[in-house]
């Protein structure tokens, strides 16, 4: 959803406004005299831009009004009597309004050619003059005077169209007052002849015309909002029309629109009917019906919510997911080859979760399912993701939060990404929100290994050419510096350490002597110089080689600034306020340096080529003028002067890279005073824009980049020294980065940098901790984020509470459906491919019905998507067919046993049978219901209201599907163990016709039951306290556990639930009384 302000839309149009081949929407706001601009893009919408118009706007449309190729905007104002005219950039912008008078009270404006010079002109409805102002146009955006033409009483709808076949247009008018409509036939120089009025129904609102009856006539198609009917007037070609139609549709009709909604090549009709809340389609439609079966168990003060079906594992048979409210758990089922399940797996949520809702969908993109959840309790959507061998890891917290709890979720794939998105109904907003799933990329918690002393510079590189990257650190008091190589698994050595200057602070590599071996170079802060030391190539180096530079150097970077392909160095000077640039010999020696001032106190260096010259320049952060210095290169080892460019305090180190994709180089810098980081904007030039700061830890002091949750679009890491701990900002690729996630590291961290220690394509992250005396590494693992794309409307206070996502109108794109338990009706948003949708329309279910839960089959096996959903306090289960088109028939309902309460359901073929089941959640006895389908409309059971008959059931509980598609029930207010074959109409009693008792022929609220190979029956006889045995065929029971009185000895049981029976005959029991 975008929203519009706390105001009043009352009418909107849409368009290409700035030429991107993106539809982008104009909004009337009645309550500010302003419309809205909201620009298109591939996901949705740009924020809004307002524009000014005049006194309560209330119908707008657009067109090319000064023939640039570029859409204008004309707005009716109701109460200031005119129209505005705004003319369009072409970029998504307008020039301001101009204003042309109409006629009392416009309420309605559309645009046409009526004298044929190629201008658009504009028609408008006057409500109060009971007359139409037409203002033709001059071609460049300005118009002539009104000239108005009497309609009939208060008229509040007009078209054009051509209605006598002479190639001029004409009008038409629904008039609310005088109950008719008006035409007034064109004459094709912008003049019209005298109104002919025809009837129609009470007060008609709304008018459109088309084609109905296939005869190249125009027609003509009324909302007569006082009568609660369409009125449908034909065309006979010469300007006239036959008399109307009338069809009858909901109450308060309010708008009409038409389309071949049915693919059958003759236009449809669709009605909103506003006090009804539902629209209106008049269409032809087909039959179908389901049947009923019995019930799995959840667990008690499970208080099983919802229930979605799929192939969690891979093996071709469906399962089961439920989301267990009371419990705060998610409840996997897999399923068998026959219909039946394993027992259940629980996946916990966390404490007061309440998880409501589930949907399964790969979103991840591994191919893989996985299962999100919609948690009540904490107003969360998180994530379970699978493996496909029947294992799970639960990911939480993924700043998904209501403000009022989810009710429902689903998914599907609204941008064909392969990934699936999740569609959340929020019941306190009576909206929906779409969220899409990008990579989050965090990291592991950390590993430490030992440095020397006070470290304070990291760098990595494959220092022993094994192909695996390993770690150099500069340990500041111990004048060392410390590498560490890698295994290439995310572990490393342990240290060896080289000496260097005194009070080593920053450490880069290179290879300074072209031997295709890594080197080393580091900062001497005491000593004012460079360290270099050659490497050997097996991860062992030379002893150190010095070279001066200024006063207290702090930072060194490399690169080629004289274009002689050996690198050279550049040091920031913190001392001596300047850099110095030495020039390298082939051999790894280096020249005297060169030195260049900077602003205060530089603290960090680093280069690149900021103009596009291919000559590198260097960029320096300078701690104490709380700025940086550009210096641009000349390509032959000297330097520009300095420029400067403001930044956050005492920034203290600067990295550059690519942040908006505009193949130009940005500069990010930590800002140690003020706690953030600074984005500066290259423009391409050696210039920069001004800066953006974004939010860090405390103290940062050191900054990289890279790319952490493989978008393309590089990310930034700063370690902060004041707050132990990293932070990660994730690019947005246009330049803005997300709020920062922290990730702990050592003490006082003062050094970071990135790379792939472990091989798995993804970045890791290394930190050099001052204070702890060690380096703390990171592993980066996917993770997967959903971020709200968009919310759909379902209407004032409609509560919509079940979701299913499906191809409702065969057109290979998904759209939703949504139950809308207080407004009564169904509501279906047909997707557009690029997970916008188009407005709900919405069937209506008697009001007598509350529908909670709903899911989506073909039920009359006419490929077409049928809607079934169940209503909470009816206790029934109802369907609307579908016609392949988006729109569905009339409802038909079933009823289901009393108290039933089905909270959730789904439909799927259980048991291999080629015809669909339904599977429902029974929330007041912690059940599940089977509804297994014949296809041929028949009932098992289920359908014969609750009794003791053997066709009848009374409070079902436990099932069981042996290999011969033969259910065995706990039907356990009556006392009893019921089988239905496959093909069977009624039930026969296994175990216990003798009513409820503790003889051996009688049971007493039995809850589960199992059938073992020998076709023998064992039940938990729960008010007894004992486990009992049939043998196939017997009348008697006997008693294998328990029996002895409800205590917690090995002979004893208390209310016993579950039950295993292994290969061995040994019988496990959940002795649930006992714990």
């Amino acid at each position: 959803m975008y929203s519009t302000g706390s105001y009043s839309s009352i009418s909107v149009a849409i368009g290409d406004l700035n030429k991107d081949h993106r539809l982008d929407v104009v909004v009337v706001n009645n309550d500010t005299g302003s419309i809205d601009i909201l620009l298109g893009q591939y996901e949705g919408f740009l924020n809004q831009t307002n524009y000014s118009a005049g006194s309560l706007p209330y119908s707008v449309a657009v067109g090319d009004f000064n023939n640039d190729t570029r859409l204008d905007i004309v707005v009716a104002n109701y109460y200031s009597n005119d129209v505005s005219v705004l003319l369009g950039n072409g970029n998504g912008s307008f020039e301001n309004q101009t204003r042309y008078l109409a006629g009392s009270n416009p309420s309605s404006v559309v645009v046409g050619d009526f004298n044929n010079d190629t201008r658009l002109n504009i028609v408008v409805a006057n409500f109060y003059s009971h007359d139409v102002s037409v203002l033709l146009g001059n071609g460049n955006g300005s118009f002539e005077n009104q000239t108005r033409y009497s309609a009939g009483s208060y008229p509040s709808s007009v078209v054009v169209g051509d209605f006598n076949n002479d190639t001029r247009l004409d009008i038409v008018v629904a008039n609310g007052g005088s109950n008719d409509v008006s035409v007034l036939l064109g004459n094709g120089n912008g003049s019209f002849e005298k109104q002919t009025r025809y009837p129609v129904g009470a007060k008609p609102y709304s008018v459109v015309v088309g084609d109905f009856n296939k005869d190249t006539r125009l027609d003509i198609v009324v909302v007569d909002y006082g009568s609660n009917y369409v009125s449908v007037l034909l065309g006979n070609g010469n300007g006239s029309f036959e008399k109307q139609t009338r069809y009858p549709v909901g109450s308060n009709p309010y708008s009409v629109v038409v389309g071949d909604f049915n693919n059958d090549t003759q236009l449809d009709i669709i009605v909103t009917n506003r006090d009804s809340n539902d629209v209106s389609v008049l269409l032809q439609y087909n039959r179908g019906a389901i049947e009923y079966k019995l019930a799995y168990a959840s667990g008690g003060g499970s208080s099983l919510q919802y229930v979605v079906i799929d192939d969690l594992n891979n093996d071709t048979n469906l399962d089961i997911v439920l989301a267990n409210y009371g419990t705060n758990n998610i409840g996997v089922l897999f399923g068998y080859e026959n219909g039946s399940f394993e027992s259940q797996i629980m996946l916990s949520t966390g404490a007061d979760s309440h998880p409501i809702s589930v949907a399964v969908g790969d979103f991840n993109g591994d191919r893989v399912l996985d299962i999100a959840l919609a948690s009540n309790g904490t107003k969360h959507a998180d994530m379970i993701l699978g493996n496909g061998k029947e294992k799970f890891a639960i990911q939480t917290s993924y700043e998904i939060g209501f403000d009022s709890p989810p009710l429902v979720m689903a998914s599907g794939d609204f941008n064909n990404d392969k990934r699936s998105e999740i569609v959340i109904a929020n019941g306190g907003s009576n909206h929906v929100d779409i969220f899409v799933a990008y990579n989050h990329g965090p990291f592991e918690n950390q590993i430490r290994y030992s440095a020397g002393s006070y470290p304070s510079s990291v760098v990595v590189g494959d220092f022993n050419n094994d192909t695996r990257l390993d770690i150099v650190v500069a340990n500041s008091v111990s004048d060392d510096v410390s590498v560490l190589l890698g295994n290439g698994n995310g572990s490393f050595e342990k240290q060896t350490r080289y000496p260097v200057g005194s009070n080593p602070y920053s450490v880069v590599i290179g290879d300074f002597n072209n031997d295709t071996r890594l080197d080393i170079v580091v900062a001497n802060l005491w000593s004012n110089d460079v360290s270099v030391v050659l490497g050997y190539g097996n991860g062992s180096f030379e002893n150190q080689r010095r070279y001066s530079a200024g006063v207290g150097p702090v930072s060194v970077v490399v690169g080629d600034f004289n274009n002689d392909t050996r690198l050279d160095i550049v040091v920031a000077n913190g001392g001596s306020n300047d850099v110095s640039v030495l020039l390298g010999n082939e051999n790894g020696s280096f020249a005297e340096q060169t030195r260049y001032s900077a602003g205060s106190a530089p603290l960090s260096v680093v280069v690149g080529d900021f103009n596009n010259d291919t000559r590198l320049d260097i960029v320096v952060a300078n701690w104490g003028s709380n700025d940086v210095s550009v210096l641009l290169g000349n390509g032959n080892g000297s330097f520009e002067n300095q420029t400067r460019y403001p930044v956050g305090s005492n920034p203290y180190s600067v990295v550059v890279g690519d942040f908006n994709n505009d193949t130009r180089l940005d500069i990010v810098v930590a800002n140690y005073g003020s706690n953030d980081v600074s984005v500066l904007l290259g423009n391409g030039n050696g210039s920069f824009e001004n800066q953006r700061r974004y939010s860090a830890g405390v103290g940062p002091v050191s900054v990289v980049v890279g790319d952490f949750n493989n978008d393309t679009r590089l990310d930034i890491v700063v370690a902060n020294g004041g707050s132990n701990d990293v932070s990660v900002l994730l690019g947005n690729g246009n330049g803005f980065f997300e709020n920062q996630t922290r990730y702990s590291a050592g003490f006082d961290p003062s050094s970071v940098v990135v790379g792939d220690f472990n091989n798995d394509t993804r970045l890791d992250i290394v930190v050099a901790n001052f204070g702890s005396n060690d380096v703390s590494v990171l592993l980066g693992y996917d993770n997967i984020v959903f971020v709200k794309q968009m919310i759909l409307v379902t209407g004032n206070d409609s509560r919509p509470q079940s979701l299913v996502i499906s191809d409702f109108n065969n057109d290979d794109l998904m759209d939703i459906g949504v139950v809308n338990s207080r407004a009564h009706n169904i509501g279906i948003f047909l997707g557009n491919g690029d997970i916008s949708f188009a407005n709900q329309v919405t069937y209506s279910t008697d009001p007598n019905l509350s529908p909670c839960s709903m899911a989506v089959g073909d039920f009359n096996n006419d490929t077409r998507v049928d809607i079934v959903f169940a209503s909470c306090e009816s206790d029934s289960v109802s369907i609307i067919l579908g016609y392949g088109n988006g729109s569905f028939g009339n409802l038909m309902t079933y009823s289901t046993r009393s108290s039933s309460s089905q909270y959730s359901l789904v439909v799927d073929d259980i048991n291999n049978d080629t015809i669909q089941d339904i599977v429902i959640a029974n929330h007041d006895d912690n059940s599940l219901g089977v509804f297994l389908g014949y296809g041929n409309g028949s009932f098992a059971t289920g359908g014969n209201e609750e009794g003791n008959e053997i066709s009848q059931l009374s409070i079902p509980w436990g099932l069981y599907v042996d290999d011969g598609q033969t259910i065995y029930v706990t039907d356990q207010l009556n006392h009893r163990i019921v089988e239905w074959k496959w093909d069977a109409t009624n039930g026969q009693v296994v175990a216990d016709d003798n009513g409820s008792g503790n003889h051996l022929d009688q049971l007493s609220i039995p809850e589960y039951v199992l059938i073992d190979r020998d076709h023998s029956v064992y039940v938990p006889d729960w008010r007894n306290h004992r486990m009992m045995k049939w043998m196939e065929g017997v009348k008697r029971g006997i008693v294998v556990a328990g029996g002895q009185g409800e205590e917690n000895s090995l002979t004893q049981l208390s209310y016993p639930q579950g039950i295993v029976v292994d290969q061995s005959g040994t019988v496990y029991v959940a002795d649930a009384g006992n714990d």
